[in-house]
């Protein structure tokens, strides 16, 4: 199915890796033109190079709590492109800790990065969203906002507050023709997880390694999910087939939701 994204522009936060970068593939190979920033020069330089998509692809170094920063790459976006139909806010990270591991400061960062990280983006974007005929915002969040995980308290938190704001933004920026959605995920294999699979030593193979993982955290279907398969739910709520759809969360997760809601 054409998804009707050839020739609009997306913007996405985060995209040199993981999720970020797959929906950035995925949107060119859909035809649209992509924004996309992240903090490290390098890794963005390197993502760029492995896409190859010349001119329809516009990189910046960015932090998502900058404000001032968010601004100046959205006004370039949207003059280099002519338009802007489409945010993607995926910047963010997780943190490892529990109650007793936290302190004030933990908190105060993991708040401000997941709540700034939506809405500056969001506040620099408006006003050429408006200009779109089929605007879309989704937020990627994960299935910890309705379902915490008391190794991540700080994430689990700020995850919830972030689908709860995504929904009062679906509300409140209905009026002006834009929509905005959420795409929680699961446990998706990226980095991360490469990386704490060489510092357990377990002598378990990567695949087995994913295996317990994935049985450990009642994933029903067994495995880790893939970047693509996440990014193809984001660029579908995106596309103006999805004209209808607007205050929804679609869970991205293997099966490892165990609410009805």
């Amino acid at each position: 199915m054409d998804l009707g994204l050839a020739d609009r522009t997306v913007l996405v936060t985060g995209g040199s890796s993981g999720v970020g970068l797959a929906t950035v593939r995925a949107l060119l190979d859909e035809g649209a033109h992509v924004a996309t920033c992240g903090r490290d020069a390098d890794r963005l330089a390197k993502a760029a190079a492995r896409l190859g998509a010349g001119d329809r692809l516009l990189t910046g170094v960015c932090d998502v709590r900058d404000a001032d920063a968010v601004t100046a790459f959205v006004e370039r976006a949207a003059a280099h492109f002519g338009r802007l139909d489409g945010l993607v806010n995926n910047a963010g990270q997780s943190r490892m800790k529990r109650l007793d591991d936290t302190d004030a400061e933990d908190w105060r960062d993991e708040l401000e990065l997941k709540f700034t990280g939506v809405l500056n983006p969001l506040a620099a974007a408006r006003p050429h969203l408006r200009g779109s005929d089929a605007a879309g915002v989704v937020n990627v969040n994960a299935v910890l906002a309705k379902q915490p995980e008391p190794r991540l308290i700080t994430t689990s938190a700020a995850r919830a507050g972030i689908l709860n704001l995504s929904k009062s933004l679906a509300t409140e920026l209905a009026p002006e023709g834009i929509r905005v959605n959420s795409v929680c995920l699961g446990l998706i294999d990226t980095g991360q997880w490469t990386r704490r699979h060489a510092a357990a030593h377990t002598g378990l193979s990567y695949e087995d390694w994913q295996a317990e993982l994935a049985a450990d955290r009642g994933v029903a279907l067994g495995r880790l999910g893939r970047a693509e398969e996440v990014a193809y739910a984001i660029v579908t709520l995106l596309s103006p087939r999805a004209s209808y759809i607007t205050g929804t969360a679609i869970d991205v997760c293997g099966g490892v939701g165990r609410g009805v809601f």
